[in-house]
């Protein structure tokens, strides 16, 4: 519990008013004894091991050199079948040789971040090889001997394999607590933009507005933050700033302005912090998948990206819930202050609870501390170096121009991030088309209509839980026993699901009578928001793995891209179901998704031919 308090904001604030004498690193205490290789660089501290001294470890798949192995030499092929076990064996003593002095062999050892394991993969063989490593068991601890550049500098390191500064290696609970803050964060943010939508009468009524100006304040919500990552996401990148900072910083003004979005008295006043609110909190968008992206493996990254999802899908659907009897019973002031009753003990959780978890900011650290210890000006961490490298040209390409760079150029980036765009647009018109329904064919009030999205809330569950079963024990076995294989593998769910969109549609379309009973339109909604889920999570497993360097900037410019049609479709529907029906007007937006499910199979059966045609996939 102190190291998480250390690391949380309340530590960093309390070791800068001791001086650091409170809540200390190893490095900082009196019986910390530094590692031989940081106080002799280039003394080997005991001889590297032989063949017996290799610790022999169960692979949970198959072995390395299968997965990095290049073409063989015609030698070796001829001699395969008789060479195989002793080829084996010697690649097994070569690896542990180099793994003292080789940067990219150690980290076939010790376990890093997703983020960085993409971010190092050049081409297919990298990508296959650290997938490979997420597989195999690391095995006793061993010490990580630091490597040492041409110049000099020695390149601060983890000290083990097994070193608990180092996210891969915290705890199992320590990493789900962690992991149950992001979501709580993420959850309450969402939840934000459609908790406004029960206000939306009383806003017309108390500032002489139409509907369409009134849902402004959830349209600029939605739209702020998809702008939102273009900022945030490269600003965690920085290893002097790391994650926290742009969560806590913005996270408190975040929680400050929803006491004058609650009390202002002038509606352009109300739209512009609503935007802001929205800006605020976005890094939780931004930043919440590279905070699980540092501490799970890449393997095992897909269930806790689904559980994070399930929070971003189900906050908006439980944000009219929690707001339609409030606003009914008292006023449209009360979904504005139920934010503030939710967000700030969230934000009193982060602010005593939340460590940091980037590597390349507790690296630094570690190097600062070091040197601070030795007095070697010589030990330096490998984030330090590439961010005294850095210029201003290079992130803001990276931020804003890249992102669009990758949609617009490479047409399989282009489908999804229009695809996802389009369902995404689809799921926030419901909030249009619910009043439509529930409130005028039916009879509903605020409070009744809220909770016709628990359908939502439902449908997700069941996604969630057959995608788990799905990973289990289907695609984790499968990369055990052949690699990785093709990315397009990864959408195979899709070919199935991507007419569940249409479909459910469909059924919510034509049965929206008062003669047909009001669960058969939830129903539809459910059948429809299991395909959106689904599809989201296929796209956004099946991006990283055919585009691993640039996986950043493709979530940063899909974020863009779907909150911006999300904030569109929000003003659209509106006028299309009234001069449509909902049930012609539904039926135009199944229309556009069937278009869609065409292209899922052109890219499924295709994609190897567009990916060897992409300037931006690996090779």
């Amino acid at each position: 519990m102190s190291d998480l308090i250390r690391d949380a904001p309340i530590g960093q604030l309390l070791r800068w008013a001791t001086n650091n004498r409170i809540l200390q690193y190893p490095e900082e205490r009196a019986d910390f004894q530094c590692p031989n290789s940081y106080q002799h660089p280039g003394e080997k501290s005991r001889q590297i091991p032989t063949e017996e001294e290799v610790p022999q470890t169960e692979p949970e798949g198959p072995p390395v050199e299968e997965a990095v192995s290049a073409e063989p030499e015609p030698v070796v092929e001829k001699y395969e079948e008789e060479e195989e076990g002793e080829e084996s064996e010697l690649e097994k003593v070569k690896t542990a040789q180099t793994a003292r002095t080789s940067y990219t062999t150690r980290t076939q050892i010790s376990r890093v971040g997703t983020r960085t394991a993409l971010q190092k993969s050049v081409t297919r063989a990298d990508l296959e090889q650290q997938f490979t490593l997420a597989t195999i068991e690391i095995g006793p601890s061993r010490p990580i001997e630091p490597e040492q550049l041409p110049d000099g500098t020695i390149l601060v390191d983890w000290y083990s394999t097994t070193d608990p500064e180092n996210p891969q290696n915290w705890s199992f609970r320590k990493k789900l607590f962690v992991m149950s803050l992001i979501d709580l964060y993420t959850l309450a943010v969402y939840m934000g933009s459609a908790i406004y939508a029960p206000s939306e009468l009383g806003i017309m009524e108390r500032f002489n507005v139409s509907i369409q100006e009134a849902t402004l304040g959830l349209s600029m919500y939605v739209l702020a933050y998809g702008i939102g990552p273009l900022l945030w996401s490269p600003l965690s990148e920085i290893p002097s700033i790391g994650r926290n900072p742009p969560y806590l910083v913005s996270y408190a003004i975040f929680v400050i302005l929803l006491v004058p979005t609650a009390l202002v008295d002038n509606f352009p006043g109300l739209i512009i912090l609503r935007f802001l609110q929205g800006f605020m909190g976005s890094p939780c968008l931004a930043t919440g998948g590279a905070t699980f992206q540092d501490m799970y493996s890449i393997i095992k990254l897909p269930y806790v990206l689904s559980i994070w999802a399930f929070a971003a899908t189900c906050g908006p659907a439980l944000g009219p819930i929690i707001s339609g009897f409030s606003v009914q019973a008292e006023n449209w002031r009360w979904s504005l202050w139920e934010m503030l009753w939710l967000n700030g003990p969230i934000f009193l959780l982060l602010f005593f609870f939340l460590p940091e978890t980037g590597s390349s900011n507790l690296l630094l650290r570690r190097a600062q501390r070091l040197r601070k210890l030795t007095g070697d000006n010589r030990l330096k961490a490998q984030s330090e170096i590439d961010q005294a490298q850095m210029n201003t040209k290079e992130i803001v390409v990276e931020a804003l121009v890249r992102p669009i760079q990758l949609i617009v150029l490479d047409p399989a980036i282009g489908f999804t991030a229009v695809y996802i765009a389009i369902v995404y647009g689809i799921f926030y018109s419901f909030f249009e088309a619910f009043p439509l329904v529930y409130n005028v064919m039916y009879g509903f009030n605020l409070g009744e209509l809220g909770l016709t999205f628990l359908s939502v809330t439902a449908a997700v569950i069941i996604a969630v839980s057959w995608y788990w079963w799905y990973i289990y024990y289907r695609v984790e076995p499968e990369i055990r026993k052949n690699g990785l294989g093709a990315p397009e593998r990864r959408l195979i769910p899709t070919l199935v699901v991507t007419f569940f969109v249409p479909v459910g549609l469909f059924i919510f379309a034509w049965t929206s009578r008062p003669d047909i009973h009001w669960i058969v339109p939830c129903i539809g909604i459910a059948i429809t928001t299991i395909g959106i889920f689904l599809i989201i999570q296929c796209v956004f497993l099946y991006l990283p793995l055919v585009y691993p360097q640039y996986a950043a900037s493709l979530f940063a410019g899909n974020d863009f891209l779907r909150s911006s049609v999300a904030a569109g479709a929000i003003h659209f529907s509106r006028p299309l179901f009234d001069n449509l029906g909902v049930d012609r007007g539904v039926t135009l937006l199944a229309g556009l998704t069937c278009g869609c499910s065409i292209g899922i199979y052109v890219l499924f059966f295709y994609g190897d031919r567009l990916r060897a045609r992409s300037r931006f996939a690996a090779k």
